[in-house]
């Protein structure tokens, strides 16, 4: 058995880093070392493949399954999910890596549920989802034809996020905060976006007098009047010096695309300075809850029903009533 790793734990077996670049270590004699690349979604696909060829094509565990799914279906997703999906990965291989795809069980999903649920309830239920997504795509590419042992088996119940941020916090955060999560919290407040969709906005989303969005996450595709404070918020943001521009609306200071972690940790600096505890994402909320017309708020954040906007925001200030008298 190998020696226990030290560094880099969340790289699967057989991979390692050397400065910047990531290889692949054989286990033959002598060992030799493939390198597979500085990009780290790149390196784990070309891992798996490299897992694969090194594999029996008789082999049908879930190990050699979720390799395949791992090189041909989560890089198709967004980045967020590959990261998400990447590490939840890594939690079910540790239990059913080994096992035959045939040989689990609705009683072993329940098992790990309710195991894995003693410290994660949300995390469990995610990763019995990929599971079952793996399981599915094993149906379908022959591995197996039993039934989907995650069919039936009831996840943890889950309560939905009811955080409302406050005007005085929103300030406060905002005061402490880069300008460049000045300019994402504005944008977040006044067009109700999620952060990944945030960031992917450029100069040419911005025509006809619109800011044109396409949800990541829903595929909606919304344009948004340009007009008020959002026309004054852009008119700031692509006024800048020719030296710090940019085809980004949210950019670093070398004009570069800001990523999902520069913005978290700019964000996060700034909320503990503050002393406040809510998330970026909750800004979002606000920004529906804040709005009077329900109509309005279910358009600009892109739910199907009203039905779901209402719930969203209630939850957040609670339902509005008149007194006895």
């Amino acid at each position: 058995m190998g020696r226990r790793r030290t560094k880099d734990l969340n790289l699967p077996p057989r991979m390692h880093r050397k400065g910047e670049t990531f290889y692949y270590v054989t286990t033959t004699q002598p060992r030799k070392w493939i390198k597979l690349g500085k990009d780290l979604n790149q390196a784990r696909i070309r891992w798996a493949e490299l897992e694969g060829e090194a594999s029996s094509p008789d082999d049908r565990t879930f190990a050699i399954i979720a390799r395949r799914y791992e090189r041909e279906i989560i890089p198709a997703k967004a980045i967020r999910t590959q990261r998400d999906n990447m590490a939840e990965l890594a939690n079910l291989l540790k239990v059913f890596g080994t096992m035959p795809i045939d040989a689990i069980r609705p009683a072993d999903v329940r098992t790990y549920l309710d195991l894995r649920g003693r410290t994660a309830k949300t995390r469990a239920n995610r990763e019995k989802a990929l599971l079952s997504h793996i399981f599915n795509h094993a149906r379908e590419w022959g591995y197996t034809n039993a039934p989907n042992p995650c069919a039936g088996i009831r996840g943890h119940k889950e309560t939905g996020r009811d955080r409302y941020v406050q005007n005085n916090e929103f300030t406060a955060v905002r005061e402490h905060a880069h300008y460049t999560v000045q300019n994402a919290m504005d944008l977040a407040l006044l067009t109700g976006q999620r952060p990944a969709d945030l960031l992917r906005l450029t100069r040419g989303d911005i025509r006809e007098g619109a800011l044109h969005i396409v949800q990541a996450k829903t595929g909606k595709k919304l344009a948004i009047e340009i007009t008020g404070e959002l026309a004054q918020l852009i008119e700031c943001i692509t006024s800048r010096p020719a030296k710090i521009g940019s085809q980004w609306l949210i950019h670093d200071e070398s004009g570069q695309p800001l990523t999902y972690w520069m913005l978290r940790n700019r964000f996060d600096k700034a909320r503990t300075a503050a002393g406040v505890s809510f998330q970026f994402r909750d800004i979002r909320a606000k920004s529906a809850t804040d709005m009077e017309d329900l109509g309005r708020a279910q358009q600009l954040l892109g739910h199907k029903t009203r039905g779901m906007t209402e719930h969203y925001t209630r939850q957040r200030r609670g339902e509005r009533v008149k007194p006895l008298r």
